[in-house]
């Protein structure tokens, strides 16, 4: 890949949804970082500096995707159904410039440690990555032999996940296990500020989250140590969901997931789920959204054999998006935060992620009139431009 060796670059007339609307304002950007904000802003005198005259286009954080299958997922229909990882542009061409990486129903074929090497790889290739240990099954395969440990040691390691409840593909493990799991998650958290979160997949199972409600009831993990996922998969798991993030939970809707693609039809549109959610009384900051992006979309049959399999596609998150502000009628900068702002609390990653700010990350979205993507910053570099990637992956021709 070609450097960049150009330092400050200034965006004019930019319409910024920071989330909040700012109005039409510059940018000025500097190295990674954001270094100001404002009307009229004065370049660096004497200093290379690129400057683009947006026109009033709209401006927003570059999207965390909380739930991606960086090294691929799948193989429940044997080792030719195994997806394959991802590259670099199909991640940045989707508007996403964070990613969270982990495994999932196969945590033997594939590795932590690989997990580890592809988010390492995506740094090095221009965007910011994390990674949760673990995968469906309980106990689940770790880096040190211990969640808690990797948590506390890998930097990159922010969590568990995806443990699998309610699933014919989990290791039915009991309550005690999930119980104890989420006390590691926590403790690695306290040690090591971070977010120590549980990303947990959530299956068709009768069951539900009837589990995250009891280990809720004792009073000593709190809610916000689980990240339940897939959340509007199937009506029942949603209506238990919200009564979840009514109780100050978060609920995780999955944009890859739509009644349209075969084997979803009993789900719930994602950007309606979140116009319902909010609706029935789940606060704004409790809704996140994330793709499955390089996971599978098995298709299984009433006995939960496998008929069919698909990909998950980052892109499904512009797609939910823009259903969420123009079909559903959510105001822009809510339906950003869903997206950008409430996953980097819920990561704790806040301090540098999720916001247009001074001092925050430069991570950004160009968006068109019809919430198409345009242009693309990752870390005060642009890798999309009108529409096309200007950086590929090492491997990408």
């Amino acid at each position: 890949m070609k450097a960049d060796t150009r330092f400050f670059t200034c965006l004019r007339h930019a319409r910024v949804y920071a989330p909040e609307d700012l109005g039409v304002v510059d940018l000025l950007l500097a190295g990674e970082k954001i270094a100001c904000i404002g009307e009229n802003l004065e370049t660096p005198v004497g200093l290379d500096c690129e400057e683009i005259d947006l026109q009033g286009a709209l401006v927003m954080p570059g999207m965390i995707d909380g739930h991606v299958h960086i090294t691929g997922g799948g193989g429940e229909g044997g080792y030719h159904t195994r997806t394959p990882e991802l590259m670099l542009s199909q991640i940045t061409m989707a508007g996403v410039t964070t990613v969270c990486g982990l495994l999932g129903t196969d945590g033997t074929t594939r590795s932590v440690i690989n997990l580890l090497a592809k988010a390492r790889a995506l740094e090095t290739e221009g965007i910011t990555s994390y990674i949760y240990t673990g995968a469906y099954e309980l106990p689940t395969p770790t880096l040190t032999g211990s969640v808690r440990r990797d948590i506390v040691v890998i930097d990159k390691v922010i969590g568990a996940g995806e443990i699998a409840m309610s699933d014919h593909r989990s290791g039915q493990p009991s309550y005690e296990e999930y119980r104890k799991l989420a006390a590691e998650a926590r403790v690695g958290g306290m040690i090591s500020g971070k977010a120590g979160v549980i990303n947990m997949h959530l299956g068709d199972g009768k069951r539900g989250i009837q589990y995250l409600f009891d280990i809720a009831a004792e009073g000593e993990i709190p809610r916000s140590q689980f990240l339940p996922t897939h959340a509007n998969r199937n009506r029942p798991l949603f209506e238990q969901c919200i009564k979840w993030g009514k109780d100050g939970g978060f609920l995780d809707i999955t944009s890859g997931i739509n009644p349209n693609d075969p084997g979803s039809e009993i789900c719930v549109k994602p950007a309606e789920a979140v116009r319902e959610a909010l609706a029935a009384g789940v606060p704004l900051k409790n809704i996140t959204m994330s793709s499955d992006g390089g996971g599978s979309m098995p298709v299984f049959d009433e006995e939960g054999n496998p008929v069919g399999v698909g990909v998950g596609d980052e892109k499904t998150m512009l797609t939910e998006l823009r259903d969420m502000i123009v079909e559903e009628n959510i105001p822009r900068e809510k339906a950003i935060a869903i997206v950008t702002l409430n996953v980097a609390n819920a990561l704790k990653l806040h301090d540098r992620k999720g916001r247009l700010a001074v001092g925050m990350d430069a991570d950004l979205l160009v968006l068109h009139d019809d919430y198409t993507l345009c242009d693309v910053w990752a870390r005060g570099r642009q890798m999309v431009q009108e529409g096309r990637p200007v950086v590929k992956g090492t491997f990408e021709s």
